[in-house]
This record gives C-alpha cells, sequence and structure tokens, in this order.
C-alpha cells in the first residue's frame, strides 16, 4: 500500500506516518510550514506549486488529509483563512485523489455536533456552532459525495507524541518537566473522548487495510472536562507548582462557540474490532513519566 499523508508533521499525521511505515507501507508525508522529519513539501492550496512533492509520480493508494486551520477561535476572527486550510484545501486534495485513482481518508471532529446529547454515534444529527466546525462539516459531507469509498474519521482532544508537542496534555507535561509554574484557566463544562494518535494511526491503519468506508468516530475509555484531564496529567507531578481556576465556557469570552458535552461512542468501530484496545490518558502518562 502506498500512502501519501498531507499534514505529516502534525501530530495525526506524523503518528499515522511513523505506523504505516513500521507495517510495511510505502508513506510519503507532507508539510507546508514547519519542516518534520522525513516529510516533503506540498503545498494544497497550490496544487501546481512548483517546489511540491509530485503526487501523482508516487501515485498513492490512498491520500490522507490532516491538515486543517485547527485553532477554533481564529477561524472565527479570520473565515475566509478558515475556509482556504480546511475546505478549499480538501477541493484540491479532492481532486488529486481522483486523478490518482486514490482512496481519500478525511479528519474530522466532535465539533460537528453542537454538544447538546453527547457522547455521539455516527448517525446523530450534526449541528455546528462555529465558524470551524462548519468548514470541517462542509469538507467531510464533500469528500464523502466526491469520493465513494472515502473514510472519515471524527475526533477529538488528541494529544500524544509530536516533534513540536502542541498538544494540551504534551504542554502540560514540559511545563512540569522544565518547573515552571503553571496558570490553568479551563472550563469545567467541556466533555470530550480525548484519543492518543497512536491509537488513532492504529485505528486508520486497520479500517484501510480492511478496506472501510463513511465515518467512523475514534475516541478512548476516557470522558472528562478539560479540568478532570488537567488534573490527571497533574496527578503525576506531585511537585508541579500551579494555579488551576475552574471556569464554566461563559466565563471564559472565547469568540467561537464550544460544543459541551461532546466526544464519542466508539461503538461502530468497536464492534468490527472488538480486539482492537484504545490507550488512555493514565497509559500515556504512565509511560511519558517513568524515565523522569
Amino acid at each position: 500500500m502506498k500512502v501519501f499523508i498531507a499534514g505529516a508533521s502534525g501530530l495525526v499525521g506524523g503518528n499515522c506516518m511513523q505506523h504505516f511505515a513500521e507495517q510495511g507501507w510505502e508513506v510519503a508525508g507532507s508539510y507546508f510550514s514547519f519542516q518534520a522529519p522525513n516529510t516533503v513539501y506540498y503545498n494544497t492550496l497550490v496544487p501546481d506549486d512548483g517546489n511540491n512533492f509530485d503526487v501523482k509520480k508516487f501515485k498513492p493508494d490512498v491520500i490522507v488529509h490532516c491538515g486543517a486551520m485547527t485553532h477554533v477561535d481564529n477561524c472565527e476572527l479570520y473565515p475566509d483563512q478558515s475556509y482556504q486550510q480546511t475546505v478549499q484545501s480538501t477541493i484540491n486534495l479532492i481532486a488529486l485523489a481522483k486523478e490518482c485513482n486514490a482512496r481519500f481518508v478525511y479528519i474530522s471532529t466532535d465539533y460537528v455536533f453542537d454538544g447538546k446529547q453527547g457522547p455521539y454515534t455516527e448517525d446523530a444529527p450534526v449541528s455546528p456552532l462555529s465558524v470551524y466546525a462548519r468548514h470541517k462539516l462542509e469538507a467531510e459531507q464533500m469528500a464523502l459525495k466526491e469520493i465513494e469509498n472515502t473514510l472519515v474519521l471524527r475526533i477529538t482532544n488528541v494529544y500524544g507524541d509530536e516533534v513540536r508537542g502542541k498538544n494540551f496534555i504534551a504542554r502540560i507535561i514540559e511545563q512540569c518537566i522544565n518547573k515552571q509554574k503553571l496558570t490553568l484557566k479551563l472550563p469545567y463544562d467541556q466533555y470530550a473522548s480525548p484519543a492518543n494518535a497512536w491509537d488513532i494511526a492504529r485505528a486508520m491503519y486497520v479500517l484501510l487495510r480492511d478496506n472501510k468506508k463513511g465515518i467512523y468516530h475514534i475516541g478512548s475509555t476516557d470522558y472528562l472536562n478539560r479540568v478532570e484531564l488537567a488534573m490527571r496529567v497533574l496527578k503525576y507531578f506531585p511537585d508541579a507548582e500551579y494555579d488551576l481556576i475552574p471556569m464554566n465556557t461563559a466565563e471564559l469570552k472565547q469568540p467561537a462557540a464550544r460544543p459541551l458535552l461532546s466526544g464519542f461512542v466508539t461503538l461502530k468501530f468497536s464492534s468490527e474490532y472488538p480486539e482492537f484496545m484504545f490507550s488512555n490518558v493514565d497509559d500515556y502518562l504512565k509511560k511519558k513519566t517513568q524515565h523522569t
């Protein structure tokens, strides 16, 4: 299997590139603004950029789209930029997948829901609340419509190993290890099901291997709010100095609306792969702190 991953310098794309390669697949992973090790340049917004990796020559069986504008509040403030990075990039990669006769994988989000009746199964009615959510849903639906065997993975609160350590859990770990005092103003009313990017890569691998298509919710055994998530990390650093200020979402006055009771029920995936074991936040933290 030959796979091209757009956005492989990020958390999900990087883990996918590593796992697929370890399974013996031939993988090319791209970067745009930040060059992670072993990635090639590809600008999804300018398909004819002369510096782009030659995807057509590579002849992928699968194109995985991991890139998007993910800063939810910036999407609200800069909707045109959000559209370009999330929707237009998808339009361009769908066209590329058609030219290559490749399958398409789109990474989506629980933000396609309004957070009133979560956690959600795949057939729950969508109701996006923000610019980010509307653009993710538009791109998701377009991919499913344009390429018949598209695979959509909805994920949320992703953490794990990445070159830049940008995710929520990684940032707390780094500050604790560096003996920096943390000030955490976090919502106690936003619930989700965090997933390790390594588990997402493993799940995507078996779904692609078995020619699955359609929407799958990928989560883990954790279901908790942001305060609980921070405390789960901090308990592994008993000497950490921090101020934790629980707030409700309205008090945070964030530009973009958030789904509150969100996250996933992974019954569809788990019923098809009952032997697949998702890890949880504690598993990750035990591994990360055993040598500190």
